[in-house]
């Protein structure tokens, strides 16, 4: 079975990424897995940006099909940050309790019409033969009032959606792997992939 490198070395995306893409015809390495190593500098401007620099990057190295995604959170008040600097905002190493707490604490007293918010994945498809192509899926919600939820990463559990009662932390992960950003844009990129590989 040929292999597909995702540019990531986030356990908890792999498995969302392997449910999400099961039957894609590849098999789905992370990089680790790859013996792939590579410092890169995501110094783009947009989420599509950041996810071919890494795509691209890593495609150099193997001569694989390799999938990057950038992924954030837009929360409209706060004029759409953290967004592309979702993963470094207070620093890469403070934990997500101290940054949901933050975001909590900047929206305090906000009226519910004003949290809006979107989580947004750009996906990037570096095909072996030099093309890239990117597809982006979004999920809109609210920023909750307290974190909820032990399900998900990050921003999970403040960000909350008004038509199923819960935050992204509350849904099992089948749930979540149905209407989150990254499976959207997954699922879109998969189409992508069957278009442009022969199925032999």
């Amino acid at each position: 079975m040929k292999r597909l490198i995702f540019a990531t070395g986030n356990e908890n995306k792999m498995k969302e990424i392997r449910m999400i893409l099961a039957d894609c015809g590849y098999e789905i390495v992370s990089m680790k897995e790859a013996g792939v190593q590579a410092d890169i500098v995501e110094d783009g401007k947009t989420f599509e940006e950041n996810a071919i620099i890494k795509a691209e990057a890593i495609r150099k190295q193997t001569g694989c099909l390799v999938l990057a995604d950038d992924s954030g959170l837009e929360i409209d008040y706060l004029d759409k940050a953290p967004g592309i600097y979702s993963a470094r905002f207070m620093g890469e190493d403070t934990s997500y309790r101290i940054k949901n707490r933050a975001i909590l604490d900047k929206l305090e007293g906000v009226p519910e019409e004003q949290r809006t918010a979107r989580f947004v994945c750009a996906v990037a498809a570096a095909f072996p033969d030099g093309r890239t192509i990117t597809r982006r899926g979004t999920i809109e919600g609210i920023i909750g009032y307290e974190e909820r939820g032990e399900n998900g990463f990050g921003y999970d559990p403040i960000f909350f959606l008004p038509e199923r009662g819960k935050s992204t932390a509350e849904l099992s992960p089948e749930e979540k792997n149905q209407i989150s950003h990254r499976g959207n844009a997954l699922r879109l990129i998969k189409g992508v992939i069957d278009e442009n590989t022969d199925h032999e």
